[in-house]
């Protein structure tokens, strides 16, 4: 049974994803370049299931490269979980640092619009924090 063609914008219902990001995917490789019917692109189940990965793996944060290189192990059938264990490691680790300094900024923040609370005091404690070297 022949698989049914879908465009551009049924392919951005389907994943969630913008098309102006599809055509980016496409130009810079994430996606591969689909089949043009006249002047329309053509997507099928693969381009669908593989746009739905990409946006999966970027809502974990994963860099572009990072995706590509998620793919490629995928891509290549005999993909070694180790592989994809160590990648993910990596950015487990890039991730937990970010909230640490997330939680950092979150503590100076709080502490500044409490010192700005009371508004008795001459000059902004906020901006005297932003200031501050």
């Amino acid at each position: 049974m022949a698989e049914t063609a879908i465009q551009i914008g049924e392919l951005s219902r389907r994943t969630g994803c913008n098309i102006e990001t599809i055509r980016y995917y496409e130009r810079i490789g994430l996606m591969p370049a689909p089949p043009r019917r006249g002047r329309y692109r053509s997507y099928g189940s693969g381009d669908v299931d593989r746009l739905g990965f990409v946006r999966r793996a970027r809502e974990l944060g994963f860099t572009l490269d990072e995706v590509r290189a998620l793919l490629g192990l995928a891509a290549g059938g005999d993909a070694s979980c180790a592989e994809v264990r160590d990648l993910a490691a990596v950015h487990l680790k890039d991730v937990r640092a970010r909230i640490a300094d997330l939680r950092r900024m979150e503590r100076v923040l709080a502490d500044s619009v409490r010192a700005c609370e009371g508004g008795e005091k001459a000059g902004c404690p906020l901006i005297e924090t932003l200031y501050a070297r």
